[in-house]
């Protein structure tokens, strides 16, 4: 092979075979080197290891002997992971045309041989026995980068990934939101009583979802803590920014993901319909790796400590009050909330995808979370909750601050459109805020879609009255029912049986 040279017992074993009478084209072959190798060493006569050895000395003065001391060394000492790139634009700027660009490799050689001869010592990486239930490790990755969609739209999100450390059984579910308490207690729990049994040790990296960096003392989250001790679990971390210390879970980020790629792949699409169904997803691609690993997981079961007898709080909890415009704050987000509940205080139990909301222990609401995006404010404005009182004031919804929200599919929005450009101001909104009460009490919003499509589509206005008919709920007509009398013929027969 080019590059490698050969040894003393190939150039014997050619020999050999020339002497038999074999070509240089044969005995090189069979010597395993090329025949161009074989006549060079031929007309040599002497052993590959006699040949004198390649020069270890320099051809050309180094360009940058004269800098070195003065400029390059203290910058290596001053900043040790400084890049050869770096390094070459300082010299660049203090000595302006002397040291173009070709010169980088020459430069990175050096640096790289000064760090292994005069350099700082070096962090190591020692590698870990992980013996079975020993150790559970979480951490988050980046999801994004799989191009996901969700009913067409982009799907920014974050992966939750577990894994045990001995076996490398592994759970990963998707979270549309940050790195929270609750997407990290959701996952975790959820992995545990996947898997049916919990590990000695629960490692992360500093996640503020567990931790505080910048407490300096008894720095574990109490909610965390709690998590922990219901499962039996010793919590732990690496150090802060040193993430080879999780090496179990962070090497098996990139495998997760490459699995999940190439499982995209093969079924041709990245589009899903909703949510559960690319969860559903991960936990097949996830389900299948597992069982490569059968063997090791029955070995980890048995070591794994068992289960409690129900599950802990995996959610965060927040009080709020309900304003007179029938919506709430909660965690940056703004939602609407049935107008009954105007005026009364909810306990939310925040998850990483839902919210339940109780008044007093009734459960009174749940609904999707959404996630604000930086410092823009989610919404979740549901027509529903508004259009009791909006189709009492219609000519609210032309400046209405939620009225986009108000188009819950592109027909409605274009219908809109429509509307405003044929009727007067106060007609247009009338009659759009009646489609929005007709979609919401006959629940037809997706039929109700079809209709106004079909009539759009025709170059005609929607008409209230006949939409109302077409779309008001079917009333049976009562059936006859016809009940005859009895015979009671049948019982005097009887009662003059049992007097004889």
């Amino acid at each position: 092979m080019t590059g490698i040279p050969i040894t003393d017992q190939q150039f014997r074993l050619y020999m050999k075979q020339r002497k038999s009478g074999d070509s240089q084209v044969v005995a090189s072959s069979k010597a395993g080197f090329s025949e161009s190798t074989a006549r060079r060493h031929e007309k040599a006569r002497q052993l590959p290891s006699q040949k004198k050895h390649r020069r270890r000395y320099r051809t050309r003065k180094d360009p940058f002997d004269a800098v070195w001391l003065s400029d390059i060394v203290p910058l290596l000492e001053s900043m040790p992971s400084i890049r050869g790139t770096s390094v070459l634009e300082a010299l660049q700027r203090l000595h302006p045309t002397r040291f173009p660009d070709r010169m980088l490799r020459t430069l990175q050689r050096r640096i790289a041989h000064w760090r292994a001869t005069e350099g700082p010592e070096r962090d190591l990486i020692f590698r870990q026995d992980h013996p079975p239930g020993r150790q559970g490790l979480s951490d988050f990755t980046d999801g994004g980068k799989l191009q996901v969609t969700i009913a067409g739209a982009a799907f920014s999100h974050l992966l939750y990934h577990f894994r045990l450390a001995y076996s490398g059984w592994e759970y990963a579910k998707a979270i549309r939101g940050g790195e929270s308490f609750t997407a990290l207690a959701e996952g975790l729990q959820e992995a545990l009583w996947q898997v049916g049994g919990a590990p000695l040790e629960h490692r992360t990296d500093s996640l503020s979802a567990a931790y505080k960096n910048r407490a300096k003392n008894n720095d574990t989250v109490k909610v965390y803590d709690d998590f922990c001790r219901h499962y039996g679990i010793m919590a732990t971390r690496n150090n802060k920014g040193i993430a080879h210390e999780n090496g179990s879970i962070e090497a098996a980020h990139g495998h997760l993901r490459r699995s999940l790629r190439e499982a995209l792949l093969v079924r041709g699409s990245n589009d899903f319909a909703n949510l559960a169904a690319y969860q559903a997803f991960i936990q097949e691609v996830v389900a299948r790796k597992n069982a490569r690993r059968r063997d090791l997981v029955q070995v980890e079961l048995k070591a794994l400590r068992a289960l409690p007898v129900h599950r802990t709080t995996d959610y965060s909890t927040a009080t709020v009050t309900v304003t007179s415009s029938g919506t709430m704050s909660v965690r940056k987000a703004i939602y609407t909330v049935p107008s009954r509940l105007v005026g009364t205080r909810l306990k939310v139990h925040i998850y990483d995808d839902r919210l339940i909301c109780f008044l007093g222990a009734t459960p009174v609401l749940t609904c999707d979370r959404v996630h604000g995006d930086g410092d823009k404010r989610g919404r979740r404005i549901d027509y529903r909750h508004l259009i009791h009182s909006l189709i009492r004031k219609p000519q609210a919804f032309r400046n209405f601050i939620f009225k986009e929200e108000l188009f819950p599919k592109a027909a409605y929005r274009r219908a809109w459109i429509a509307l405003d450009a044929a009727l007067d101001p106060r007609q247009a909104c009338r009659v759009y805020v009646g489609l929005l009460h007709i979609a919401a009490k006959n629940d037809c919003e997706t039929d109700l879609e079809e209709e106004l499509q079909r009539i759009l589509d025709a170059g005609q206005l929607p008409d209230l009255k006949v939409l109302r008919m077409t779309f008001a709920p079917k009333i049976d007509a009562r059936p006859e029912i016809s009940v005859s009398p009895p015979d009671l013929a049948g019982y005097d027969a009887l009662l003059s049986t049992t007097k004889h």
